[in-house]
């Protein structure tokens, strides 16, 4: 075993030391890093096997494990190894290890990752413990761990380098464990409803399908300047027209060159489906039943913690119209406005800042936004949108001023958007014609009509109801996030200069 000289021989500089005992490690064990090692199992799985053995019990089980180290005590004689699924202890003694692992004790530092072959048995303490025959260092660590009890308190350089974060952060790890959950049980539900998953373009000639300014990019070979997907709606659309499913859904990563804030990032995660023979409100019993069946599977309950809030994902939603919900936070009855100007008039009468050219419809949104959504805590759909801002969605019967559309509000956040989707050729037309004429009159000269998309609708879609779902979003609620760079493994940030 190393002496104290060892010890005395190494720099004060807590990375120095750790760079010269990887050359002493090389000088004595040659491979450091080593291709191959093989465990017996996992730590969760040694944990599970193990769970009734007695304390103060010796098995003559032998087993082989590996993981970080996370603690070192009396000179390594106990150690405390982590895999991604538990801890287990690790015993070094004299008495039952031998002096070829021992000696490599004083070379191990926290942090690193070792491979331990040994006996099981549980302490008098109830500590699951393997009593080290074998000690094989697999990885040196190079740089010393936060602490482990504190973990990372500067919230930048958790999300700079988030492996450190993890490593050092129980609440942090279990968030990501569940986001993966919450994404397997989307695809799930949505498979076990009969929905198809495909996989649609990231790439486009014409970006479309939101209002959204694109991040740009250019194709070498193809000299064809492209944007990165804001929204993967015209490319489910013209599934659904080619019959290859009734019901089509996609988990998609989208991209908007727009703001940071504790709830949106340049790139996110949606779920956007299209269902044919369906209806806005069929929609919304989907949303009610995928939402509870989430909540179910994370908390094994449809009523959750966030923050300091109770939610309740157990279904029926409220469900309000908006110009319902605007009259009764504000008085303003926007159905019995016939005009523009009169809209405008209503809305400055009761305080509203509103722009000259606002529409009878863009004044009822900005109003509802104002005043409604604030107050949208438990889970709600807000129904009946103007058609003003709603190009893709159907009229609502007898209303020709507003459309079959809901989006899906909880704690004031908007989670979904949803409509009867527009499926005549020559109104859709029409309605892309005029979102591109405001486009361009606020300057965004790029944009472009997708003919393609009007083509395959000249073809024939079936009526259908369409959804979106901002994942990130929903994920947050369900882990009890406050921001959506806490549910981002990696999110957008600023350069360190900056």
């Amino acid at each position: 075993m190393a002496d104290n000289k060892t010890e005395n021989t190494l720099s004060s500089d807590a990375t120095e030391v750790r760079a010269q005992k990887l050359k002493m490690l090389r000088e004595q064990i040659g491979e450091v890093y080593p291709a191959h090692f093989h465990r017996t199992m996992t730590n969760a799985e040694l944990i599970a096997k193990y769970e009734n053995l007695e304390p103060d019990v010796e098995t003559q089980d032998v087993v082989t494990v590996a993981g970080r180290v996370y603690s070192s005590r009396n000179s390594g004689m106990f150690m405390d190894i982590h895999d991604a699924g538990g801890k287990i202890q690790i015993f070094s003694h004299k008495d039952t290890t031998p002096e070829e692992a021992r000696a490599l004790l004083p070379m191990i530092d926290i942090g690193d990752i070792i491979g331990v072959t040994g006996i099981v048995r549980r302490t008098k303490r109830g500590e699951l413990t393997i009593n080290a025959q074998t000690i094989t260092m697999l990885t040196k660590s190079l740089l010393p761990m936060p602490e482990k009890w504190h973990g990372l308190s500067d919230i930048e350089l958790r999300y700079r380098k988030r492996h450190l974060d993890i490593m050092t952060n129980e609440d942090s790890k279990l968030r990501f464990q569940q986001r993966s959950q919450i994404l397997s049980g989307i695809r799930r539900f949505m498979e076990n409803d009969g929905f198809m998953e495909v996989e649609t373009p990231m790439l486009h000639s014409v970006y479309g399908g939101a209002t959204a300014e694109p991040f740009k990019t250019h194709h070498n070979t193809l000299k064809l300047d492209m944007y990165l997907r804001i929204a993967p709606e015209l490319f489910l659309k013209r599934t659904l027209v080619s019959g290859l499913t009734d019901k089509v859904f996609e988990i998609n990563r989208n991209f908007r060159n727009e703001g940071v804030s504790t709830r949106h990032n340049p790139e996110f995660t949606m779920m956007e489906c299209y269902w044919a023979y369906a209806d806005y409100e069929d929609i919304m019993d989907l949303v009610e039943r995928l939402f509870e069946s989430l909540a179910l599977s994370i908390h094994g309950a449809t009523e959750f913690p966030f923050g300091d809030k109770t939610m309740s994902f157990k279904g029926p939603f409220k469900r309000v119209p908006m110009p319902d919900a605007v009259k009764e936070a504000t008085g303003i009855d926007f159905l019995a406005i016939k005009t523009d100007e009169e809209a405008r008039a209503a809305a400055k009468a009761a305080g509203f800042a509103v722009e000259k050219d606002w529409t009878w419809g863009e004044c009822l949104a900005f109003i509802f936004e104002e005043e409604v959504e604030s107050t949208l805590i438990q889970p709600s759909h807000v129904t009946h949108f103007p058609k003003d801002i709603s190009p893709f969605a159907k009229e609502v019967p007898g209303e020709p001023r507003l459309v079959e559309r809901f989006e899906t509000y909880c704690n004031a956040w908007e989670l979904g958007n949803a409509f009867s989707e527009l499926n005549d050729p020559e109104e859709q037309r029409r309605r892309m014609v005029e979102q591109l004429e405001q486009a361009h009159a606020r300057g965004e000269k790029e944009k472009q009509l997708d003919e393609e998309f009007l083509d395959a609708i000249d073809q024939g879609m079936p009526p259908a109801g369409g959804l979106g779902i901002g994942v990130d979003r929903l994920i947050m609620l369900l882990t009890n996030a406050p921001s959506i760079r806490d549910v981002i493994l990696f999110p957008a940030r600023r350069n360190k200069a900056d």
